[in-house]
């Protein structure tokens, strides 16, 4: 708002008394000494900040008598610049709305005492007014980005989130992070959740910050019927996000993964803890340690028996082991085996979760670096019990 007032500023003393596009009519009509030198004096009041003495100027041209026309259009024009520097709204509104009605100003000059009034009315808290007027400025031709924005703000803070929604989600044009920051503070205060999400999602997308991501995750976990199940996507969604940030949070992803059956993953996990020093310091660092032991040995354990339990996996009536260790061999850096034993265990069927099982490709995918598969496969993910919400989160993080 401070840049659009200062710009407005230099548009309106340039165009005063000579400076700039009224020259030439004043040519035509003229201005008397009495009129013209207060006015010239507030002029220069104005571009040494001296607001006051300014409009003590222009009054005292506003007193000459019987004025012409002219001279009344030219004094409001001035007053309506001193006004709007020195922040005197009501005065400012005044004066722009005489020099539109005088019927002499046209083109830039005119839009230019529409944005007066417009910013004026939203410094009033006229929002009403203000949106009004912002709609003309932009029906006339103005182009001054800044606008969009009191025109939105004037939407929202009026409470009209109807119009705020249609101008942030209507067209090619990707909105920017303060607009969409402005329709997520009217779907919350419409208490309008799936709105809210809907547009924390585009965030993510768009202008993927930790804290959007830290809303999300933390939303998805509080639905009803959220499984416990699905805590360790909840970390690697946290730990891809920036959003896994306390020693106690590694240790138990950890912990989790090795539970599941991903000593590998365990690993990376331990090793990204121990590099950002929030594990191996400090009174827990024995215990950390015991933690990162027991996940070598689980590793190198997997790893010893992977032949026999892969051939027996592909011997099994179901697919579930090929599965899992589908998604070991992935954590290990053996994405093209890995992905294709994922793929058998799902084709093979008697799978116990069929759409965890294909979340665990789609994230494998995105994890081996294969983006576009993984999100055609994480799109395909069903459930109702956080499956398919999980999906949708790795999808926006593998659009972001």
């Amino acid at each position: 708002m401070t840049r659009i007032r200062a710009a407005l500023y230099a548009v309106l003393v340039s165009g005063c008394l000579g400076l700039g596009p009224g020259a030439h009519a004043q040519k035509a009509d003229g201005v008397r000494p009495e009129v013209g030198k207060p006015l010239q004096e507030a002029a220069n009041f104005l571009k040494s900040g001296r607001h006051r003495d300014a409009m003590a100027k222009v009054n005292e041209a506003d007193a000459a008598g019987n004025k012409s026309a002219f001279e009344t259009y030219t004094i409001q024009r001035m007053r309506a610049a001193v006004a709007n520097a020195a922040g005197d709204n009501e005065t400012a509104i005044r004066a722009a709305e005489a020099v539109l009605n005088s019927g002499r100003a046209s083109g830039n000059e005119a839009r230019q005492m529409v944005q007066v009034v417009a910013v004026g009315y939203y410094k009033n808290k006229d929002y009403a007014k203000a949106a009004q007027w912002t709609q003309r400025y932009f029906k006339e031709g103005g182009n001054d980005p800044g606008m969009r924005t009191v025109l939105l703000q004037s939407y929202y803070l009026g409470n009209d989130c109807a119009s705020v929604n249609k101008m942030v989600g209507n067209g090619d044009r990707r909105p920017t992070e303060e607009e969409l920051q402005i329709l997520a503070n009217c779907f919350l205060k419409q208490k309008d959740t799936g709105g809210y999400v809907a547009t924390i999602e585009k965030l993510v997308v768009h202008y993927p910050k930790k804290e959007y991501w830290t809303d999300l995750l933390s939303r998805v976990q509080k639905k009803p019927g959220f499984s416990d199940r699905l805590s360790l996507h909840v970390f690697r969604l946290r730990l891809e996000t920036g959003n896994l940030t306390k020693t106690d949070e590694f240790l138990e992803m950890a912990q989790l993964a090795v539970q599941a059956g991903y000593p590998a993953e365990a690993k990376a996990v331990l090793d990204k803890g121990y590099d950002t020093k929030l594990l191996g310091t400090g009174q827990g660092a024995d215990r950390h340690q015991r933690l990162r032991d027991l996940v070598m040995k689980s590793l190198d354990e997997s790893q010893k028996n992977r032949a026999k339990e892969e051939q027996e996996a592909l011997a099994a009536k179901d697919g579930n082991d090929l599965v899992r260790i589908g998604v070991n061999y992935v954590f290990e850096g053996k994405a093209d085996k890995g992905l294709q034993l994922i793929d058998q265990g799902i084709k093979k069927g008697g799978l116990k979760r069929p759409e965890d099982a294909k979340l665990a490709l789609g994230y494998a995918q995105v994890h081996a670096g294969q983006r576009a598969r993984g999100v055609q496969t994480l799109r395909g993910v069903q459930g109702t019990d956080g499956t398919a919400d999980i999906a949708r989160l790795w999808v926006l993080h593998a659009r972001a």
